[in-house]
């Protein structure tokens, strides 16, 4: 896993360039939940600032941490005022400073499972949120979804990341509500999705895939060719289901 959590900085102008934002339905849902102004907010591997930007925007001081120098290079182009940058994993930032917020963008399953609520709940102030979200990249036509990973298939099973503590696809609640669940730290959990749908071009698809740990851990030959093949199988432009997983908690007084 620690392999795949830093394959990102070589791809980290096509991560900038490709991945989507955030929408600003994310941070009025947070926000409506911490049921105040959030002013302080700490960021858990904030690769090229695609969350930082929308938090930032809600006025909200974002202290954004993330281990790889070239993920932070792009961030640091597109930096607001309000956003302090640190060169740093989650396991080894210091425990002196709680925030109101503590978030994580697509980044939390690469941080490690041992002693990871306890030291997550040093960072959250007492009553304050934890929230965590990811956007899974998936084509919305089921042909198109299957004629693409029938492209992959002789080079990669799967390009997903599996549930960290291994919750099947079917529960009503996934990780890390499950974890959050069971922490002593932790309440009112809470799992949200905001829908989205967003049209791409067929090769801004395969750009999105490019930013993707399973593709970019493929021998460069093997990924140009399930790129090419995906490619082929694929109309001009493609829709993509872009929902948003969100899950939130509030740190016990």
């Amino acid at each position: 896993m620690v392999a795949r959590a830093l394959s990102f900085g070589t791809v980290a102008e096509a991560y900038e360039r490709f991945r989507p934002g955030y929408p600003v339905e994310l941070l009025e849902l947070v926000t409506a939940y911490a049921g105040a102004p959030i002013r302080t907010a700490l960021e858990i591997g904030a690769g090229t600032g695609k969350a930082t930007r929308l938090f930032a925007q809600g006025g909200i001081a974002v202290t954004a941490t993330e281990p790889d120098a070239a993920m932070l290079a792009e961030l640091r182009k597109h930096q607001s005022a309000n956003v302090t940058t640190v060169q740093s994993a989650f396991e080894d930032l210091p425990l002196d400073t709680s925030y109101e917020l503590v978030y994580s963008a697509a980044a939390l399953h690469w941080t490690n499972p041992e002693g990871r609520w306890e030291r997550m709940a040093e960072l959250v102030r007492p009553g304050g949120v934890f929230a965590s979200f990811g956007v899974p990249i998936q084509l919305a036509d089921p042909a198109l979804k299957e004629a693409a990973r029938a492209a992959r298939a002789p080079y990669l099973d799967d390009d997903g990341v599996p549930s960290p503590d291994g919750t099947p696809e079917d529960r009503p609640m996934q990780w890390p509500g499950t974890e959050l669940q069971q922490s002593e730290w932790f309440t009112d959990v809470r799992q949200a999705v905001i829908e989205r749908r967003l049209t791409v071009s067929a090769a801004d698809y395969i750009g999105q895939l490019s930013t993707v740990s399973a593709y970019v851990m493929l021998p460069p030959a093997d990924r140009d060719e399930v790129f090419r093949r995906t490619l082929q199988a694929l109309p001009e432009t493609v829709e993509i289901d872009a929902q948003i997983a969100i899950h939130l908690a509030r740190r016990h007084h």
